[in-house]
């Protein structure tokens, strides 16, 4: 496509930095006509791409993504590859994890008794929980968020990875969706909570403040409410040798590293420049 594309020009005029890729994407949508015309005017409106065609490709998985809910970032694949690499290494060590209630899904990629335990606290659509267990079949997953719209993408989003079927996805407040006879057995931990400190929220690009929900942006004064309360939490959910991941931003590793500290988690910083990514890792003792 070139600027002679109509299509291109409009999105470019309209401020689409990457007006080519998303002209390709809305006519990848499967419109045409009057109905391609309505997506491409919601989108120069200023909607997110993400909602306006309905999904998006995250770590080579497609994911459904509605309206309303938090768009999944592709620095976010930062954290699926530690998630996916410490979840393998578990299942590799063959350790006996806790038996999971009622009939296991069928097929080969259902979780064992040995599977490793992914819990995905304010999971959003689900990109971590599904595309780990795109890359790690056989995962035992765990996803939570307080948006029921979320948690509607998050289950679809499972329910298309392998084994998906059997994974937990609930609505409800941080750890209160996990099962108590996870206690003590969680190999991994992920939390994607909101991080930006609410002053800044006025400075996020107007996609963000108008068409996401305020509650999976907004992170209290800096930015680090809901991270303080997942790492107090973590360590009655992580087996020894279990790891929290957390995203945090800029000047926020050491208030991060010291509410790790605190709940006697050894904090880790994983850095991914290419895609402006931080993830800070906590393993218990």
């Amino acid at each position: 496509m070139s600027e002679a594309d109509p299509l291109v020009a409009r999105l470019r005029a309209a401020g689409c930095v990457f007006a080519e890729e998303e002209a390709a994407e809305l006519r990848g949508s499967g419109r045409a006509g009057a109905a391609l015309e309505a997506l491409v005017a919601r989108r120069v409106a200023g909607e997110p791409l993400e909602h306006v065609v309905g999904s998006v490709l995250l770590g080579g998985v497609r994911l459904r993504v509605d309206p309303g809910v938090f768009v999944p970032r592709q620095r976010t694949l930062l954290l699926v590859e530690e998630a996916a690499r410490l979840l393998t290494a578990a299942r590799a060590d063959g350790r006996p994890g806790p038996a999971a209630p009622g009939p296991a899904a069928p097929g080969p990629d259902a979780p064992g008794p040995d599977a490793p335990v992914l819990v995905d606290l304010c999971c959003g659509a689900g990109p971590v929980a599904a595309v780990v267990a795109h890359r790690v079949p056989g995962v035992r997953v765990v996803a939570g968020d307080l948006d029921p719209r979320a948690v509607a993408c998050a289950r679809a989003n499972l329910d298309a990875a392998p084994g998906g079927a059997s994974a937990v996805v609930a609505c409800g407040d941080l750890d209160a969706v996990v099962p108590p006879e996870l206690a003590g057995a969680v190999d991994v931990l992920t939390a994607h909570v909101p991080y930006v400190p609410t002053a800044a929220l006025a400075l996020l690009p107007p996609e963000a403040r108008e068409h996401e929900p305020a509650a999976a942006l907004d992170g209290g004064a800096d930015g680090l409410d809901l991270l303080r309360r997942v790492a107090s939490a973590a360590p009655r959910w992580l087996r020894p040798g279990g790891t929290l991941l957390v995203e945090v931003g800029e000047g926020q590793v050491d208030g991060a590293g010291a509410a790790y500290a605190r709940a006697g988690l050894a904090p880790r910083l994983l850095r991914d420049d290419e895609r402006g990514a931080l993830v800070l890792a906590g393993e218990r003792a």
